[in-house]
């Protein structure tokens, strides 16, 4: 017997599809943390479209490593709805982003994606750091020294002091992806035990901490922030979501400063 094809069937389209903010992620591709933790955060929020892309990496952080992913940001960028806009684009790596700079990551992710604002972890560490009002910041990372360099160097040139730095000197983006939160959290106790600071600062999109920044806000009395933790409260307010969602710690509850 023949098949029957009905073609042309009336459909609708829905009218919410796009009224809700779209938010665009660029995962390295040695990351094991960062779609996990901005879906754990995404889900206190209103509904958003939130489209992942990897980048090509190595899974040794390195200098050279960091900055070899240069020319492929423009590229991962255009994979993220081709043909359509995105409001926010956001490059998943924060050592990175001070070694090829902000500015060259969002003119390579505006290459493609023009109206789209942009953040990275740092970025949003900085408004961040602002929305706290705090000028020194407790640095833990889990970088190697020459990574560690850049990372402090770039924080430094943008006015902040570092009083304290601590390190887990790790180079292996996999292994870092499996530090226990509860060794990030001895770290932050230990790093404060060595200077007075004003918020702490967990740097690398691959540390898991997100569910544990409000618990370790209450531990330590001073405010806490992640990679992560940062990137998505400035992508989700970038997409104009104001919204305030308990469990997430302080900076959650903070509007994005007017003046970073």
């Amino acid at each position: 017997m023949d098949t029957l094809h009905i073609d042309n069937i009336p459909f609708e389209t829905d009218p919410e599809f796009d009224h809700r903010p779209s938010i665009g992620l660029i995962v390295l591709a040695s990351d094991h943390t960062i779609e996990d933790e901005f879906r754990l955060i995404s889900q206190k929020f209103p509904p958003i479209r939130l489209h992942h892309s990897r980048i090509s990496n190595v899974d040794r952080v390195t200098p050279d490593s960091l900055r070899d992913m240069e020319h492929r940001i423009a590229e991962c960028s255009a994979l993220l709805t081709p043909g359509s806009d995105i409001d926010v684009v956001a490059y998943g790596c924060t050592s990175a982003s001070t070694a090829i700079t902000e500015d060259r990551v969002f003119e390579l992710i505006r290459s493609s994606k023009p109206r789209a604002r942009c953040t990275t972890p740092i970025t949003a560490a900085f408004a961040a750091f602002t929305a706290f009002g705090a000028t020194r910041i407790g640095l833990l990372t889990p970088y190697v020294k020459e990574v560690n360099a850049i990372v402090a160097e770039y924080i430094r040139n943008r006015g902040y002091e570092v009083p304290v730095f601590g390190s887990f000197n790790e180079g292996l983006d996999s292994v870092v992806s499996r530090i226990s939160a509860q060794s990030v959290m001895d770290a932050v106790h230990r790093i404060l035990d060595k200077a007075d600071v004003d918020a702490v600062f967990v740097s690398c999109t691959s540390v898991r901490l997100v569910e544990f920044c409000e618990r370790l806000e209450t531990d330590i009395r001073l405010p806490v922030t992640t990679s992560n933790h940062a990137m998505a409260w400035h992508a989700l307010r970038l997409a104009g979501l104001e919204h305030r969602p308990d469990g997430l710690g302080s900076l959650y509850r903070m509007p994005l400063p007017k003046r970073l």
